[in-house]
């Protein structure tokens, strides 16, 4: 029983990636190229930056870089508390 289930699991996660293999685009192909010519057209309108990228990461995706940003903020407070030295420790 436990074989074969492990069995169709194996056949399952093959057929997923097989289909994701036939439906990826060619290299170089942008997937919405409709999306990236209005934000190239109103990029600068819209938030006054020069940089098209710069406008999409803190203007259009603000909300998804603070969480990232709050995240990267919460690993490295993480890490500086389990690696920091307590008082009266020898060295």
């Amino acid at each position: 029983m436990r074989t074969s289930l492990g069995l169709l699991a194996f056949i399952g996660f093959t057929l997923f990636l097989l289909a994701a293999m036939i439906s990826i685009r060619p290299f170089g192909e942008p997937p919405h190229r409709e999306m990236d010519d209005w934000f190239i057209t109103h990029a600068q309108i819209e938030s006054s930056a020069n940089n098209v990228v710069t406008s999409i990461v803190f203007d259009y995706r603000g909300f998804d870089t603070l969480g990232e940003a709050t995240v990267l903020f919460t690993a490295v407070s993480g890490v500086l508390m389990v690696l920091r030295r307590k008082e009266g420790m020898k060295k």
